[in-house]
């Protein structure tokens, strides 16, 4: 089972849990407006790592403070992509449909596909 599928059980499994259990569990015990304020928190986060890892690329940092910068975004992306599906299992939505409609538009033009729903 991959990962996408193991913390999905997981989330799932927590819908049900005692909120004193699991952080998972008390996000979804203080409801959706909770779980979307934790995904635009880590979205802000996430941008704000990525400029920093841009601004040490440009200035060259040592490999060390490059590595530490570098990890520091892709903590930062983990977070994000986890709170995401937090709010999709919460809307009842399995995370793996957003791998699907990724796997469809994979080999189609992003330009085609985003003219498709633009005028579908």
């Amino acid at each position: 089972m991959d990962i996408v599928a193991r913390l999905t059980t997981v989330l799932r499994a927590r819908r049900a849990a005692d909120p004193d259990s699991s952080y998972v569990a008390t996000l979804y015990s203080k409801g959706l407006d909770k779980i979307l304020e934790k995904v635009g928190e880590e979205s802000i986060e996430t941008i704000l790592a990525a400029k920093n890892l841009a601004v040490a690329q440009h200035d060259a940092a040592d490999a060390a403070a490059l590595g530490k910068v570098r990890q520091d975004l892709l903590g930062e992306a983990a977070d994000l992509w986890f709170h995401t599906m937090v709010m999709l299992v919460a809307l009842d939505c399995d995370p793996a449909e957003v791998l699907a409609v990724l796997d469809d538009r994979f080999g189609l033009s992003g330009l085609d596909e985003k003219a498709s729903r633009e005028t579908g």
